[in-house]
């Protein structure tokens, strides 16, 4: 039966007619930066995608993260239909309504202070590392980030991200940025002379394999930071805005950055994002140093608005909770059955399970299965799942990842 089953997973694959059209359009007219798989998605209802040939799949890596809610999420849809119908954009040398009451409920949620909005997270990182330059003019501009981390794609951000692999080809990096091994106070402190601005790091590293920095490291990383009037940013574009089950992630521990910033899920699917800080620092971002033409736009902010308050009405903080208690049980027991799994990592729907196999075929295996997942640093597969997940999604998807992990296994 498992054999048979497998084989028609996998002809389901085979990409269908109208998927065939889509691929031989992006062959000839898009450029080819990304590895797709041989699937045209064309409608999504909370955890579930459809494609162009009308197959169903489970997906526990919805939009990389950005859909937190699920994909087409009632409320902020309404919202976005709403809005467009009343006024599209127009430019931030305007007052809007939306992005001022978007800011407020950021504010009231986190440490307090402003935002400034932006359009993603490498955008929302490249105005944190200006606003550490900006604070000395220039004279402090050097930033440690962390071997691990990832903050973007942009020259600026991708010269923070301390992987070697981002920066072949691109000549030379933005100058300034001193990478220290993750978790490692002592080497921080070595880097730190009178040149140095800030840290930046993500407090659970995401592309990194879903690795959560210690409470007594990012303790220890403030100290420093007051130590040497230096600023301690929080890259949350992935743990961020109710993914791990408080609002941020910094939240599970007692350590307050001094800025932080946002995106993925922030809008929950519509293109958004936003640096968070203190109104005192904030003064240093002034006018002319820095702006997003789309940045907090009306579709946004009320996208933005909508996701806020879906989260509190439907306490999505409660079932990321119990959720990640599922999740834990589910793959402890696959854990128990399977030798390749060598670690799992949880802090609320961030979700690592890092294995001694090529996690690439497990992807593969699990899309024959029809489940979305994702793999990062080549062995940990990654799942972000939405907070609307229900209790018999999370042991679906559990049970088709145990399918396609055994199966992976018992070729090698």
């Amino acid at each position: 039966m498992a054999t048979i089953d497998a084989m028609q997973s996998t002809d389901a694959q085979k990409p269908g007619p109208e998927t065939q059209t889509v691929i031989k359009t992006f062959d000839q007219y898009v450029v080819p930066n990304y590895r797709r798989f041989n699937v045209c998605l064309v409608r999504g209802e909370g955890s579930r995608v459809w494609d162009a040939d009308g197959q169903s799949y489970l997906d526990l890596f919805p939009g990389w993260g950005c859909n937190l809610l699920g994909h087409c999420p009632g409320p902020v849809v309404q919202a976005v239909q709403k809005q467009m119908e009343k006024l599209v954009h127009v430019p931030n040398t305007w007052y809007m309504e939306p992005q001022g009451t978007w800011a407020k409920l950021l504010s009231e949620r986190s440490f307090g202070g402003q935002a400034f909005f932006c359009n993603s997270g490498t955008e929302a990182n490249e105005s944190a590392i200006k606003l550490v330059r900006l604070r000395s003019e220039g004279k402090r501009y050097k930033i440690i980030t962390f071997q691990g981390g990832f903050h973007g794609r942009t020259m600026g951000s991708v010269s923070a991200t301390a992987q070697p692999k981002y920066h072949e080809g691109l000549g030379p990096m933005v100058a300034g940025f001193q990478f220290a091994p993750h978790g490692d106070l002592d080497a921080v402190a070595r880097l730190i002379d009178e040149q140095t601005g800030g840290i930046l790091i993500e407090p659970i590293l995401g592309e990194g394999g879903i690795v959560p920095a210690s409470q007594e490291f990012l303790k220890g990383l403030r100290k420093l930071a007051d130590d040497n009037d230096l600023l301690l940013v929080f890259d949350e574009v992935q743990s961020g805005c109710g993914r791990t089950g408080k609002w941020f992630g910094y939240q599970h521990t007692d350590v307050i950055p001094d800025v932080m910033t946002l995106a993925k899920s922030l809008c929950a699917g519509i293109a958004g994002g936003a640096m968070l800080t203190t109104s005192e620092l904030a003064r240093h971002l002034r006018p002319g140093m820095h702006a997003a033409t789309f940045g907090g736009n009306p579709i946004a902010a009320v996208a933005g608005i909508a996701a806020i308050e879906m989260i509190e009405k439907q306490d999505l903080l409660g079932n990321v909770e119990k959720s990640a208690e599922l999740f834990r049980s589910q793959l402890n027991t696959l854990k128990s059955k399977c030798d390749c799994i060598t670690d799992i990592r949880i802090q609320g729907m961030m979700i690592g399970i890092e294995l001694s196999v090529d996690g690439a075929a497990v992807v593969q295996a699990c899309l024959e299965r029809e489940l979305l997942v994702n793999c990062t640093q080549g062995n940990v597969i990654r799942l972000l799942p939405a907070m609307t997940i229900t209790e018999a999604e999370v042991e679906e998807g559990c049970q088709k990842l145990t399918e396609a992990i055994l199966d992976v296994t018992s070729r090698n």
